[in-house]
């Protein structure tokens, strides 16, 4: 809707027409048309005005009287603004902290769940030392056939290192469409010819049968006969929330995990929202009919752990500077 209103503002301008737009402060991992206009303004964009109050930023919302500030700040003269009971929502266990910033204080802000946020996930790029054919690696898969997407990744042994290898999404309008099969098991085979892949970890669900294939095949071809594709079912709760948990943790820390910058692996991994089981902490869609894909976010969780058990199984090569020897 705001690109075909933007085209007929475009067309006539001429004749007067301007466009405005009034919004609370965006959520940066929405990609909403209030982020593109704001990222627009930071680049400079002619002929736009773009006039935003924020309130100063609040870590400790039980601060009141940090929080009465900051309203004042962000409500200007705005004098039928109710502050005072505005600083009781702050505590309100009803009102997650993201929603206050965002809505209240106007400040930029993820949502509450939100998994890895977009500022967290560009830290780990890492565009020295790209994957090379030969690297030893591990992978993670998980699959749709209809629905959704399904997405290949594969971490570097030696720097955990992520990088998409396969991915395939439904388009939003096509409920005819279904997983190109053959494409998943050719990208597959690929990567087996390309790397040295110590481990691969799958999610079996609609794809028992190929991966069966998988796991013949590439111990067949694998030098010391060993097996190299194992199943991961993520309903095995405990060990899922092991996995999901170590993925996060390496994340926020910023240590043996980083990326080569993939929008689309990007895309799904800011997408993620986490939600509670008796175990811990998984993460899924944001809700069950949402658009925004997870799967390379899934896959790459996999990717993760499976470089962690390849290397628990001690079949990380070292790489050893050789040394010249005089006599």
């Amino acid at each position: 809707m705001f690109e075909t209103l933007q085209r007929n503002v475009d067309k006539t301008m001429r004749a007067g027409s301007r466009a405005m737009q009034t919004t609370n402060a965006f959520n940066p991992n929405e990609d909403s048309v209030a982020q593109r206009t704001y990222d627009s303004f930071v680049k400079g964009t002619a002929k736009l005005l773009y006039d935003c109050r924020e309130g100063q930023p609040v870590e400790d919302l039980t601060d009141t009287e940090a929080v009465y500030t900051a309203l004042k700040e962000a409500y200007g003269d705005s004098h039928w603004a109710p502050i005072e009971g505005l600083v009781d929502l702050a505590t309100d266990p009803l009102t997650p902290n993201a929603v206050f910033w965002r809505f209240y204080l106007n400040q930029i802000a993820e949502s509450a769940d939100n998994w890895i946020n977009k500022y967290e996930w560009n830290d780990l790029l890492s565009l020295d030392d790209p994957i090379k054919p030969g690297d030893q690696i591990a992978i993670g898969f998980d699959g749709s056939l209809r629905s959704d997407s399904t997405a290949i990744v594969g971490c570097r042994l030696r720097d955990g290192k992520l990088f998409l290898i396969h991915l395939q999404e439904k388009p939003d309008h096509d409920d005819d469409w279904q997983v190109n099969t053959f494409l998943v098991d050719k990208a597959m085979r690929q990567a087996r010819d390309t790397y040295r892949v110590e481990w691969v970890c799958v999610d079996p669900s609609y794809w028992q049968n190929l991966v069966g294939v998988w796991a013949l095949d590439f111990k067949e071809m694998d030098r010391d006969g060993r097996d190299i594709v194992f199943e991961f079912p993520p309903q095995q709760r405990k060990k899922m929330v092991a996995s999901v948990e170590r993925f996060h943790t390496a994340v926020v820390l910023g240590q043996e995990i980083c990326h080569d910058g993939d929008k689309d692996l990007a895309r799904h991994i800011t997408n993620t929202v986490t939600y509670e089981v008796p175990q811990g902490l998984l993460i899924t869609k944001e809700n069950p009919n949402s658009k925004k894909k997870i799967d390379a976010a899934m896959a790459a969780v996999l990717a993760y752990e499976a470089r962690g058990l390849a290397i628990d199984d001690g079949r990380m090569k070292i790489r050893r500077k050789a040394r010249m020897r005089t006599y």
